[in-house]
């Protein structure tokens, strides 16, 4: 028997926070079913000891896998319940099996697909589920599993590029650092002595790098704080709402990185809300997903505004243009498609010409970015080399060495 938590629905809508012992989860979801009780979540209570410290990541890749077999599984005609025993004997990850498990005894509990899914709705995309729910009213399981893997698929290439062009700089980088850091900690100690012996004077640039050497030995301990300092932005930027804000409007404010930004947002929104809406999604529920899925707050928040205006009756080209999120061609294609009834077809379009133009983008600001961080470690490296000639030059010129 274990432990869970459980937050549920009473049937005059009052929300039931208790815990509840059962031998598994959809044991007790079926228990909660028959007391007439809407199970919204339902967590395991774990004791100290068995709590895990960072849970296995599920990669977005396995996702992708998944959905491409489950796509071949069911347009063969295979249950799903056969399918996800022969795709979960297939996954290394040890955290995603076990969900694929999870999700298999809710199927053979009479839960659906999508609703199985979403009971582990932090792997999944935001609008993975929603696609999987009307695809299962609509028959088209197969068709949009298949769509799903195709996406996520295309977006992958796209990381996987941006990695693949900033590898190289960044290896040159980090091994600029490292000589200067060794020039800095070994090298640099000897010459003061060397100078000290000979009674010559220093020129300027060694002083400089001599200086800056005195204070990293002084003062190691301001190093570990930086580097401390750097990580707390970094996660504040990522997983609290005002450091989410401030990122992102920095980054739409950086000439060569704004344009990136906001042609992703662009192309991951209107790929997904095409998708979401030939897939037979509601509107509402479509917008929704396709706007948390930008990634991006500004983004969000101007979106969340058009969503509400939709939701009066305004339409969506018109909020979007009062918004200021779309470009300017972007705002031409979805009044069309709404004009014409076109509108999923429209915003395929302009998902497949931003996912382009974001291609070319990305090409441009690796190119510059590489021969930019050449040239800024070469400087540092050649500032130092400069510094230990004229240092040595400095000494045999000196009267002493004569």
């Amino acid at each position: 028997m274990a432990t869970f938590k459980y937050v549920a629905l009473a049937p005059d809508g009052t929300k039931v926070r208790a815990v509840g012992d059962a031998a598994s989860a959809n044991v007790l979801r079926n228990e909660l079913m028959l007391r007439d009780l809407q199970v919204v979540r339902i967590r395991e209570k774990k004791s100290i000891n068995e709590i895990e410290i960072t849970k296995q990541r599920v990669p977005r890749d396995a996702i992708m896998h998944f959905s491409r077999q489950m796509a071949a599984f069911v347009r063969s005609g295979i249950p799903i319940t056969d399918a996800l025993a022969v795709v979960a004997e297939g996954v290394d990850n040890k955290r995603f099996r076990a969900i694929l498990s999870d999700v298999s005894e809710s199927l053979h509990a009479g839960v659906p697909f999508s609703q199985a899914l979403a009971m582990h709705e932090a792997i999944f995309p935001p609008y993975y589920i929603g696609i999987l729910r009307s695809a299962e009213e609509t028959g088209r399981l197969d068709s949009v599993l298949e769509q799903l893997s195709s996406y996520m698929e295309r977006d992958l290439e796209a990381r996987n590029k941006l990695r693949a062009a900033l590898m190289y700089p960044s290896v040159i980088a980090v091994a600029a650092i490292g000589v200067v850091v060794l020039m800095a900690t070994y090298v640099l100690p000897k010459l003061t002595d060397f100078f000290a012996d000979w009674g010559a004077k220093m020129p300027l640039s060694t002083r400089i790098l001599m200086g800056i050497s005195d204070f990293f030995a002084n003062y190691w301990y301001v190093t570990p704080l930086v580097f401390l300092g750097i990580v707390g932005l970094i996660m504040a930027g990522k997983y609290t709402d005002r450091g989410r804000h401030i990122r992102d409007t920095m980054l739409l404010k950086l000439p060569l990185i704004r344009d990136v930004v906001r042609f992703a947002a662009v192309e991951r929104f209107s790929r997904i809300l095409a998708s979401m809406l030939s897939a037979g999604v509601p509107m509402p529920e479509a917008m929704a997903a396709a706007t948390r899925s930008t990634n991006n707050s500004v983004f969000e928040a101007q979106l969340k505004a058009v969503g509400e205006a939709m939701l009066q009756g305004e339409g969506m080209a018109g909020p979007i243009a009062v918004s200021d999120a779309f470009p300017r061609a972007a705002m031409h294609m979805i009044r069309v498609g709404e004009e014409t009834g076109t509108l999923d077809d429209q915003l395929s379009n302009i998902g497949a010409y931003y996912g382009s133009e974001l291609e070319y983008k990305l090409k441009r600001l690796t190119t510059l970015f590489e021969p930019a961080v050449i040239v800024f470690m070469g400087a540092i490296v050649g500032f130092v080399a400069v510094a230990m000639v004229q240092s040595i030059y400095g000494v045999m010129s000196s009267p002493e060495f004569q």
